[in-house]
């Protein structure tokens, strides 16, 4: 994340202008460049490999059903990503309940652990344990709150980006950034004590 490439920006602009014309091709070139931005976002909203790819086909085929109505005002990202963030919310309600009920069902199961650095065994499980708590409070919290975390911290998108794919100010969109990090903090600590 850094400086805009008008390069990238210029070259979406004129596969988006020939998609719309018609040349599928030019759609395919577009899923092509930015499937791997959608999964990436995708992954963090449900952390199952198969419901991200399902987000990605689902994101990149509303995109195709809806292309007419894209404006050029925002970036070609932006607006992929204003679709994920849309359906990943619904698809990750979905998965909440569909996770409770596999927890129900798993209760007193055991949880399997990857092996780490065997060099300090124990500086391996914290970390793990670290990363485990981080999951289950990012997946805990509102879906809301889930999305700008994943936009912002972990995508590493602007708050500029950020306010065009929430549609709000961009003040708004550092607040309710500011709102997503206390509710993690919030749900982080009792995990960590």
């Amino acid at each position: 994340p850094g400086g805009v490439d008008l390069t990238v920006d210029a070259a979406d602009g004129a596969l988006v202008a020939k998609a719309k014309a018609g040349d599928y091709a030019a759609f395919e070139k577009l899923f092509l460049r930015h499937r791997n931005l959608v999964y990436r976002f995708a992954y963090q909203m449900t952390p199952r490999r198969d419901d991200a790819e399902d987000i990605v086909q689902e994101v990149f085929l509303r995109a195709y059903q809806n292309l007419h109505r894209y404006r050029d005002e925002a970036k070609f990202t932006t607006w992929l990503l204003r679709i994920a963030t849309n359906f990943s919310t619904d698809k990750a309600r979905m998965y909440t309940r569909r996770n409770n009920l596999e927890q129900q069902e798993a209760k007193g199961a055991l949880e399997w652990m990857t092996v780490g650095n065997t060099e300090n065994a124990e500086d391996n499980l914290d970390t793990e344990y670290k990363v485990h708590a981080l999951r289950r409070a990012l997946a805990a919290l509102p879906v809301h709150h889930r999305n700008v975390l994943v936009l912002r911290d972990l995508e590493g998108r602007e708050y500029s980006e950020l306010a065009e794919i929430l549609n709000c100010t961009v003040g708004g969109a550092k607040l309710r950034v500011l709102r997503a990090r206390r509710a993690l903090k919030e749900r982080m600590l009792p995990l960590l004590e």
